[in-house]
């Protein structure tokens, strides 16, 4: 870890796939805790072994949810400064975000991948 960082510090963490801004919320050897806070980059769907392919275990990936806590290595974490945005917002912005990059691609892998995405998208803000 390159910083000594210290309960309630944010932080942006990659875990899997998806990039998230957090805060931490207690280290161990070799891990930190984080507890999410926003949604920048929704994780990327499909099977990661096999990217951009459709005829494989084809899974789909949901963001970590407000507060959920996640162990990161510590190389995957970057202090963050600035206003953490609504989870929701940046949950729809992430979900937009993603779906404008695979429309863009124009495959079966993309195609899939967007229905995934947009059964995530009722399944998240079905109250909403």
């Amino acid at each position: 870890m390159n910083k000594d960082y210290a309960q309630g510090d944010l932080v942006y963490a990659i875990y899997k796939t998806g990039k998230y801004i957090g805060e931490i919320a207690g280290k161990e050897e070799g891990r930190v805790l984080v507890k999410i806070r926003a949604v920048l980059r929704h994780p990327t769907q499909g099977d990661l072994h096999y990217p951009n392919q459709v005829n494989v275990a084809f899974q789909q990936r949901r963001a970590l949810a407000e507060f959920e806590k996640t162990w990161v290595h510590p190389a995957s974490i970057k202090p963050f400064e600035g206003k953490v945005p609504d989870y929701n917002d940046s949950l729809r912005n992430a979900l937009d975000a993603e779906i404008t990059k695979l429309k863009e691609k124009n495959n079966d892998w993309a195609q899939k991948s967007i229905e995934m995405l947009e059964d995530l998208r009722r399944d998240y803000f079905k109250r909403s």
